[in-house]
């Protein structure tokens, strides 16, 4: 006979959920499974194999109670593959961590009903927001703003009634998801716009950013630094291959670690552009133009320069490109495989004739009206990636929310928080005492 130790390990782990079997009794199986597929408890704290070989059934006991515990754990010791068949895609994860947290508010417990708000959101909204973004974009912007909205009662010690009211809110929401969820996801036109409109919605900021930076080396005159803006965005979606390849093949992105390098790659850029839009002002209000690119220009992009805009061109398409393999992976899971590539392909031809329209057009500018106009929209863009990294950090966690009756506008990452509103206001507010003393400056040197 074949010992243990020589066996395979998948093996040795069938084995084992084999035997364990016989420690229950058949009607204890049976009764399991109605628990298994009725108490969205019990499925939220066994989602994987993993997580069912680590659990017992007095850690499951904690959570859902001694009994639901006993019967779902025979019934999976006896069907282990119950925990990764493919189930209909629900937010009963988030409801759950919503509905402890409103009981932990309810005791007094602040930290705790904090950290299951926290976690409702990013164990039970955020796997979810991929598939959902794809099907309805504006109701998943609701769900984020309500999420936000019922931490910021929880951090302001608003009264109970409130507390419950906002989950009601939240519930009410959250089914009209599972509906949409729920609906056939073999609609191949649905498919192919929704991975058309990902990738334009994605890698339009990634664009302007990379076209700004061609569009001024060519107009300073200098080739030689377009190798460090073409390695900086090729970098990046070799990376983001390798990203795609990690989270799929290896380990899975959790929502905290996704939302945290979301946030820090944005405000890194939103910085770098702040210096570059002011920098680009300042030299549109200065004159002799040529004699300043031929003279000036040249000595300052440096091997300094260079590493800035590596690290720009890299940062700005790997954080569109980290978000976008995700919406792209859950897309794939829902088939369609052919209208998926089709309104890839469509989005490349458009961002292609895009880059190409903006960058014949810059060409043709003068090169003082090109630098100020150029300033300008990189002003904007590093005003609308400050509002998006804080909304980012809000959700990972590391900044609180504090929520307001604002409208919410993503493709300005304009968000209901007087936090990302507030970082927003104090950058435009940079941006134009900067602009003012830059105008004030050249008008003394006229």
């Amino acid at each position: 006979m074949v010992s243990f130790a020589s066996l395979p390990e998948a093996d040795r782990w069938a084995l084992a959920f084999y035997i364990g079997q016989f420690a229950h009794k058949q009607e204890d199986v049976a009764a399991g499974e109605t628990a298994w597929k009725d108490n969205a408890a019990v499925r939220a704290q066994l989602t994987n194999l993993d997580g069912l070989a680590r659990t017992t059934e007095a850690d499951l006991a904690k959570e859902v109670g001694p009994g639901p515990a006993a019967v779902a754990m025979a019934y999976l010791h006896a069907h282990p593959e119950a925990v990764v068949q493919k189930r209909p895609l629900t937010f009963d994860i988030a409801r759950q961590r919503l509905a402890q947290s409103e009981e932990a508010y309810d005791k007094n417990d602040f930290k705790r009903a904090a950290d299951l708000a926290l976690s409702a959101y990013l164990d039970g909204v955020e796997p979810l927001e991929p598939t959902l973004a794809t099907r309805d974009k504006a109701l998943l912007g609701r769900i984020e703003t309500a999420m936000s909205q019922f931490r910021s009662l929880l951090a302001s010690r608003a009264s109970s009634q409130d507390v419950k009211a906002q989950t009601l809110r939240i519930d009410a929401l959250f089914k009209e998801a599972d509906s949409v969820l729920s609906t056939a996801a073999d609609d191949s036109t649905a498919a192919f716009l929704g991975s058309f409109t990902i990738l334009l919605r994605e890698g339009l900021e990634a664009l302007l950013v990379v076209v700004a930076m061609v569009a001024f080396l060519r107009k300073a005159e200098r080739p030689d630094m377009l190798q460090y803006v073409h390695a900086g965005w090729v970098g990046a979606l070799a990376l983001g291959a390798v990203t795609w390849a990690v989270a799929t093949y290896i380990v899975n992105v959790s929502g905290a670690s996704r939302e945290v390098t979301e946030g820090l790659s944005s405000l890194f850029a939103a910085a770098v552009l702040l210096s570059v839009g002011m920098w680009m002002h300042q030299k549109s209000m200065a004159g002799k133009w040529q004699h300043y690119i031929h003279e000036k220009l040249s000595a300052a992009l440096n091997r300094k320069s260079a590493f800035f805009m590596f690290s720009l061109s890299f940062i700005a398409v790997y954080r569109e490109v980290f978000e976008t393999i995700l919406f792209y992976a859950a897309l794939w899971e829902q088939g369609n495989h052919a209208a998926v590539l089709g309104g890839l392909a469509a989005g490349l031809v458009v961002l292609v004739a895009v880059a190409f329209a903006l960058l014949k057009f810059s060409a043709r500018l003068p090169i003082g009206k090109f630098f100020s106009w150029s300033s300008m929209l990189v002003a904007v863009l590093a005003v609308v990636l400050t509002g998006k990294g804080v909304a980012a950090l809000q959700e990972a966690g590391w900044i609180g929310a504090l929520a307001i009756n604002t409208p919410r506008i993503d493709i300005l990452g304009i968000f209901p928080s007087a936090q990302s509103l507030g970082a927003q206001l104090g950058v435009a507010a940079l941006i134009i005492l900067g602009f003012a003393m830059n105008a004030r400056a050249a008008r003394g040197t006229s």
